[in-house]
């Protein structure tokens, strides 16, 4: 296994947009190419990466970086974190969504952050137990219809 990121470019676009999850997974996570939409529209702060394996696509992730996390305009509770994960249906259970975790938390620490922000879709079908396996911790916050996660980074 050679994981690595990449960024999307021109050359990998319809390959990004072409990733898709589990059919069952559809309706928790956007496609790929609604977040390729809103990390146009939020330069600066989404930070868009493909996941692949050797020279295999196998995922897509999102990071937000020094949002606003409450949108009140007062900047006193700025967070960064992971926005999307979205895992090729076939490709899940092979260590690649804990990879997605572990570069975003390496991104945000590099720029001198020191907790990982997550939300998630409750439920037995959701990805609850995927985020608290690898440390995180529900804040008892909802970021619209989804519950919010957190993990210290050291």
């Amino acid at each position: 296994m050679t994981l690595r990121l990449a960024e999307v470019t021109a050359a990998n676009f319809d390959a990004a947009i072409d990733l898709k999850v589990h059919p069952a997974q559809e309706h928790l996570v956007a496609p790929v190419v609604k977040s390729l939409a809103e990390a146009y529209v939020y330069p600066g702060i989404a930070w868009p990466r493909l996941i692949f394996d050797g020279d295999r696509l196998v995922g897509f992730l999102m990071a937000f970086l020094d949002i606003d996390f409450a949108g009140d305009g007062t900047g006193t509770d700025i967070r960064s974190g992971l926005w999307r994960l979205n895992i090729a249906a076939g490709e899940q259970g092979r260590g690649y969504g804990r990879f997605a975790v572990e570069a975003v938390a390496a991104e945000i620490r590099r720029r001198g952050g020191n907790r990982l922000t997550a939300t998630w879709h409750s439920g037995e079908d959701g990805p609850e137990r995927f985020y608290l396996r690898l440390g995180f911790r529900l804040t008892g916050e909802m970021s619209g219809d989804q519950v919010v996660g957190e993990l210290t980074l050291a």
